[in-house]
């Protein structure tokens, strides 16, 4: 017969099973602990990822390998714990590949997921860019360890039929990364191998030919749901004689996110009622002719020019927004940091398929920006006051920040409105 403990959890008494996952416990009791290596039906805990740090008796644990007693009092969701878990999901992005645009498992992918619901929108530490071994060799899977987060989870849970391991730790140290005995993954059924792609809480597992098959809308952590323009009135009111001053900028980036900014259609209209656009690419003013409230950054910094515009938006505008993956995250551009800069331009005019037989000449004038060693998120340059994340951000959820923004009002994002791609 099971026995019932008596625990507290954020103040709150619970009779639950005793010798129970702390997790599973709280998951029962409808209070959610956030975790990346632990999962359901795992019979043992492997508190890798620490994800769901919380504090038992006073002392900080995990609670995934934690086995709920009688009398036990825990804490989940203090300020303090809530911002070590927010830390950890941050330094997570900062140190791999998690470039949500460019990733197969965009949409599906938890660490993703657990960014919206902790309120992400940029990582406080600078992206480190390692380059890591991305393994093509099996006939059916690829590993990508620049997103590995070292869960652990397929090395435990991935075993043939008769219980080898299909993945195991290699290396040490910062060095350790997950490898796939070739021999023993062929041996997993296609529905064992999709098993082991959706296993991964990342996008380092994928099946060949497996990926991309949901429509955006249709994936996982997709929400669906009505975006609205804010209403512009308040704006009007607030400010009836002078217009706010905006200006824009695209910097390495794609001008997708400034697109987006004309998706409001004809509420161009009523935004131009409250809105004077100074240098912006939208006016074609190209010098600063008035201070202005709020400047919108699209794109990383990729070279020298990049550098200076974006410290020219920070002297000049009294709040600073970064919008769109390139300017928060450096985006498909910074894709060429795991890459040496020198290889780069070799391969793009010595060794590429489109230079003219005979060129070996890398551009080089005092005239062309000099290229930076990597293209960098805009906050690693100048301090940025806002951030807002998607490839690109959707145009009412653009307006709306920027309203609130200038109403000096708080506002909450919602899933439907929060995406990196």
């Amino acid at each position: 017969m099971n026995k019932l403990v008596n625990i507290t959890i954020d103040g709150q008494k619970y009779h639950v099973q005793e010798g129970k996952n702390l997790v599973d416990a709280a998951k029962e009791n409808g209070i959610y602990i956030p975790t990346l290596c632990h999962f359901h039906g795992v019979d043992h805990s492997l508190g890798t990822c620490r994800i769901c740090t919380v504090e038992v008796n006073g002392k900080t644990t995990t609670s995934c390998t934690t086995k709920v007693h009688e009398g036990m009092q825990i804490e989940v969701n203090t300020s303090e714990l809530q911002n070590t878990r927010k830390a950890l999901i941050e330094m997570l992005y900062a140190e791999g590949n998690h470039f949500c645009p460019s990733c197969e498992k965009s949409g599906n992918c938890d660490m993703q997921n657990l960014g919206y619901d902790m309120g992400i929108t940029v990582s406080r530490f600078p992206h480190v860019y390692s380059n890591k071994v991305v393994d093509f060799n099996s006939d059916r899977m690829i590993m990508e360890s620049n997103r590995c987060i070292l869960c652990k989870r397929c090395v435990e849970e991935v075993k043939t039929k008769e219980g080898k391991n299909v993945f195991s730790f290699v290396k040490r140290g910062v060095n350790t990364r997950v490898q796939i005995d070739y021999e023993e993954e062929a041996k997993l059924t296609d529905a064992e191998a999709i098993h082991a792609m959706n296993l991964c809480p990342v996008g380092a597992i994928l099946v060949k030919g497996m990926v991309y098959e949901q429509p955006f809308g249709n994936r996982k952590y997709d929400f669906s749901g009505d975006l609205k323009l804010p209403d512009v009135e308040e704006l009007r009111l607030k400010r009836q004689k002078n217009k706010y001053i905006v200006a824009t900028t695209s910097l390495a980036g794609c001008f997708g996110c400034h697109m987006s900014l004309l998706d409001i259609d004809t509420a161009i209209i009523d935004i131009l009622e409250v809105v004077e656009f100074n240098k912006s690419p939208l006016t074609d003013i190209k010098k600063f002719s008035k201070h202005c409230d709020v400047g919108l950054i699209e794109g990383g910094c990729c070279n020298s020019e990049n550098i200076e515009v974006l410290k020219e938006f920070r002297k000049k505008c009294d709040i600073l927004i970064a919008f769109g993956e390139c300017a928060i995250m450096g985006g498909i551009p910074a894709m060429r940091n795991f890459v040496p800069l020198k290889e780069c331009l070799e391969e793009a005019y010595v060794h590429g398929l489109t230079s003219e037989i005979g060129a070996n000449t890398i551009p080089n004038h005092e005239d062309i920006p000099k290229l930076l060693d990597n293209v960098y998120p805009c906050n690693e340059i100048v301090k940025i006051d806002y951030h807002i994340p998607g490839c690109p951000p959707n145009a009412n959820h653009i307006w709306k920040v920027v309203k609130n923004i200038l109403l000096n009002e708080e506002s909450t994002v919602s899933h439907e409105e929060f995406k990196y791609d």
